[in-house]
């Protein structure tokens, strides 16, 4: 009977040109279309016959796996911490992607939030901005963007923002100051709970992943 396909999920954007090398000396490689540009197709042969690779947004990367139709994944520890499902196990840290989630507010009134009792804040993160908050007395009331955050405090759509940072050039083009660091983020491996249990190709792949995340330490 021929075994079933695995697939593995990864994201658009920053991560992935960091993880491809990574993926590579871990035996999944993507077939040259995957490379072009031009190319519109979001799944994708690899190297291994019993499997494929999707190319979908950093946050459907982790609902993929979550709920089984992808096995593997990588994705940043943000997406990891705002969804927190249960069925989502993140056993590598693949130390790259390397970011941080931070609190920025307008530079000419940098500070002021703190005495705030309710605020409105910009975030594709309203989980983790909650949270964060909370801790600070704060009722969060968060507005829900996925892009051009640095746009809402000058537009009074929010106070404040909370947003992956890697410089800080786009706040400080923008006018914004960071005030609170929320969470340091790095790219991790991650696998469908079912599916390390039941498919040995999945445990296969996790330690191919965490040696050379190992050998990368060491060296």
């Amino acid at each position: 009977m021929p075994q079933s396909q695995l697939t593995f999920a990864v994201p658009k954007g920053r991560i992935l040109e960091e993880a491809l090398p990574v993926m590579a000396r871990a035996g999944v490689v993507p077939e040259d279309g995957f490379h072009d540009k031009s190319n519109r197709a979001l799944s994708f042969a690899t190297s291994r016959e019993d499997m494929r690779m999707i190319r979908v947004r950093a946050f459907d990367v982790a609902t993929f796996v979550a709920h089984g139709a992808a096995q593997l994944g990588i994705v940043g520890s943000d997406v990891i911490e705002e969804f927190d499902y249960s069925d989502l196990y993140a056993p590598v840290d693949l130390d790259i992607g390397h970011c941080h989630l931070a609190v920025a507010e307008p530079a000419e009134s940098a500070g002021a939030i703190g005495s705030a009792s309710h605020l409105r804040v910009a975030t594709k993160y309203p989980n983790l901005t909650r949270r964060h908050f909370e801790r600070m007395g704060i009722q969060a009331e968060c507005v829900k963007l996925n892009g051009a955050m640095e746009l809402a405090p000058s537009l009074g759509l929010a106070g404040c923002i909370v947003d992956l940072v890697s410089t800080g050039r786009t706040l400080k083009e923008n006018g914004l100051v960071e005030t609170s660091r929320i969470l340091d983020i790095s790219a991790r491996l991650i696998v469908n709970r079912a599916a390390l249990k039941t498919d040995s190709r999945v445990a296969e792949l996790v330690e191919a992943f965490r040696a050379d995340a190992d050998n990368r330490k060491a060296a």
